[in-house]
């Protein structure tokens, strides 16, 4: 059991025991923060504890499409960090993926249950902790598939979908209460839930190419410093969701034959290059 957080800033971290978790508690404990680490694997979340320190760290085992299981470790981590919850980050995701109609039904509400319900119970749950900690922050891993509906992972790209409109609507819904709310859309990511070889064989250049998981962490750590909604790994990114909005017919049409990547990476390099943060519109 890990020590009080002494009056230390504190991040709850789901999915942090490899990728984007991981490194954002690295950065975050770096920072000095306490960190709330909860995963399925139990592994890694003993190698995290080990990396950081028990005196900085809880970590916990948590299946977040569990709810009577995340209050607890919500609860846990309250009493190790004061009561205070500076940022909630939902991160924990799952990928499977293939045609919609040969996908084994267990698999579809798998990827729903994970991506999206449980993001909904983790921010259900920690609007309290978020309200009695001043400027806080409900952060949330979305997705370039939130951008435009991508095929072979047309379930993963909805639950994405899903968590860049909750995040809108919550942005509104908690601004009152000083709690903040902002979301992530990263590109391809070389973590564990790519398919083997993925990152090996992605482009090397262009809005495509594999992207370590500490740009991701180091975003968190800007958007928490920020007010901006939308944050985009890489940030040139943002040009999809430019053509996804304004041409979504082009958009279609143009990945389904292949040339869609093409032509955004030719329209980022025609452009003036755009903030990390900027939105589409």
């Amino acid at each position: 059991m890990s020590a009080a957080a002494n009056g230390r800033k504190a991040i709850f971290i789901t999915g942090a025991a490899s990728g984007m978790g991981l490194e954002t508690a690295r950065l975050f404990a770096r920072q000095g923060w306490f960190i709330g680490g909860v995963d399925i694997n139990e592994a890694g979340l003993a190698r995290l504890e080990q990396e950081l320190g028990s005196d900085n760290c809880l970590v916990q085992r948590l299946d977040v499409t569990d709810r009577a299981a995340y209050a607890a470790a919500l609860d846990r981590f309250a009493a190790a960090s004061g009561g205070r919850l500076d940022i909630l980050y939902n991160n924990a995701g799952i990928g499977r993926g293939g045609p919609f109609a040969d996908q084994p039904w267990e698999d579809v509400l798998a990827v729903v249950n994970v991506n999206l319900v449980g993001v909904l119970t983790g921010i259900h749950l920690a609007i309290p902790l978020l309200k009695a900690t001043p400027q806080s922050m409900c952060f949330t891993t979305s997705s370039s598939s939130a951008t435009y509906g991508m095929p072979m992972i047309a379930v993963y790209s909805a639950t994405k979908h899903a968590v860049k409109g909750l995040t809108e609507a919550l942005a509104i819904e908690l601004k009152p209460y000083g709690i903040r709310v902002a979301d992530v859309l990263p590109a391809l990511i070389d973590t564990p839930i790519l398919p083997e070889g993925a990152a090996a064989a992605a482009p090397k250049a262009g809005v495509f190419r594999a992207i370590p998981p500490r740009e991701v962490a180091e975003t968190v750590w800007e958007a928490y410093h920020s007010d901006r909604l939308h944050w985009y790994v890489p940030r040139e990114l943002v040009a999809l969701d430019h053509m996804a909005t304004l041409h979504p017919e082009q958009t279609r049409d143009e990945m389904a034959e292949g040339r869609l990547f093409a032509t955004i990476d030719a329209q980022v390099a025609a452009a003036t290059p755009v903030p990390i943060g900027a939105t589409a519109g």
